[in-house]
């Protein structure tokens, strides 16, 4: 135990505090301890430590644990808890029956001889005494006994003449202890103690029957425990982007584990401004989901859900959508989006096998262009030069004349 709690004690650091078993298990532990090494001391100066080694059965009470798994005890004891007003009101009850029959028989009774039921313990002596054999009758049990100590009223069983205080002798009275006897045990054994079965059977088969509904008020208790996680201020009201990871967790049957979003959404819950959500709408939702009938709440998701606002809500409680709505909205924006994206996609790719055409087009004509300029070009130079020929006279036999002249 002093390990599990030193590990504990690193791991959580001050968060250890804050569960209640934890706080349980550490005064079992340090009681434990001090009980062992402060012996001697607390002996010679304070209280006896047999006492805080008596502590240590405590932790018996560690099995209370299992409690929170297993329903059957879970149910029993939470009719026992329910049942707790009720039973106190028929102690109460039988307590006042009992002080008048004690009265009543420390009256006529108080000097009986002790004999068969009658004792130094068990007698109408004094009032203590007269309720504790009250109470041992009114479970049936010694009650035969008292009543023939209370009917013994002759000799030799008891004395007539003895002088006692209330009355001559300690004889007791027939007459009077018969019906003393019977009313007594017949109001309070067979009435009164069985109006306490009466009660717990009465709760428990209520609780049964909350647990074959499936939920219960420890599951709603439960449900505002993890809400008050998420919202300490006490808003009534969480993101979101908070519900998914505020179902998920949550204990069953409430708890709706992870993938949820299309639950969620199914739902229908409305979303106030800010992106907020109520706690008893979530809590609504869950139980009809729970309960099988959102579909019959929820009949046609196609038309939009008109929202009514509740009276128990807060004045900012202001719905502005719901989940299906917000829904319809995200996946119309993501098909535009991805519309958009393939628009502008097809627009590049037509764009890329344009350029290119274009470009060679522009180049074959400039070859074709530049092939004719150059063919018509070429065909003149050969024309002009064939004309040239044509027209320019023979000069040579001139040339030669003249040389054979400057010779001479």
């Amino acid at each position: 135990f002093t390990l599990e709690c030193v590990v504990k004690l690193v791991a959580l650091n001050f968060k250890y505090f804050t569960i209640s078993w934890n706080i349980f298990d550490f005064i079992i532990v340090i009681a434990s301890i001090v009980g062992q090494t402060l012996g001697e001391i607390m002996a010679n100066y304070f209280v006896n430590p047999t006492l805080l080694r008596v502590v240590r059965v405590a932790r018996v009470g560690r099995v209370l644990r299992l409690v929170k798994g297993a329903k059957g005890i879970r149910t029993l004891l939470f009719a026992l808890v329910v049942s707790m007003p009720a039973l106190l009101n028929i102690g109460l009850l039988l307590f006042l029956v009992m002080f008048i029959y004690s009265i009543f028989g420390m009256s006529f009774f108080a000097y009986v001889r002790k004999s068969a039921g009658i004792t130094d313990l068990f007698n109408f002596e004094t009032f203590p005494n007269s309720m504790i054999v009250l109470f041992q009758m009114c479970t049936t049990a010694g009650w035969s006994g008292v009543y023939q100590a209370l009917t013994n009223d002759q000799p030799p069983d008891c004395d007539p003449t003895l002088n006692t205080p209330s009355h001559k002798g300690d004889c007791g009275d027939t007459a009077i202890a018969t019906p003393f006897i019977v009313t007594y045990v017949i109001i309070t054994s067979l009435v009164v103690v069985n109006m306490y079965i009466a009660v717990i059977l009465e709760n428990f088969s209520q609780a049964q029957e909350d647990v074959q509904q499936g939920l219960t008020d420890d599951d709603y208790d439960m449900y505002y425990e993890k809400w008050q996680r998420l919202d300490p201020s006490g808003s009534q009201f969480i993101r979101y982007d908070q519900l998914s990871e505020f179902v998920n967790g949550l204990e069953p049957p409430l708890r709706i584990s992870k993938p949820n979003h299309l639950a969620l959404v199914a739902m229908n819950l409305p979303i106030c401004e800010n992106d907020r959500m109520h706690c008893v709408d979530i809590l609504d939702g869950l139980t009809k989901y729970f309960l099988g009938a959102l579909h019959a709440q929820v009949a046609n998701t196609e038309a939009d859900a008109t929202i009514d606002i509740k009276k128990d809500r807060p004045k900012d409680y202001h719905p502005i959508t719901t989940t299906v709505q917000r829904h319809r909205e995200l996946y119309l924006s993501r098909i535009g989006l991805t519309g958009f994206r393939t628009n502008v996609e097809r627009r590049r790719n037509e764009r890329k096998n344009r350029i290119p055409t274009l470009e060679k087009a522009i180049i074959d004509k400039t070859f074709e262009s530049d092939h004719v300029k150059s063919s018509t070009i070429l065909s003149n130079d050969v024309e002009n030069h064939e004309k040239n020929l044509a027209t320019t006279p023979i000069i040579k036999p001139a040339m030669n004349a003249n040389r054979l002249s400057v010779h001479q």
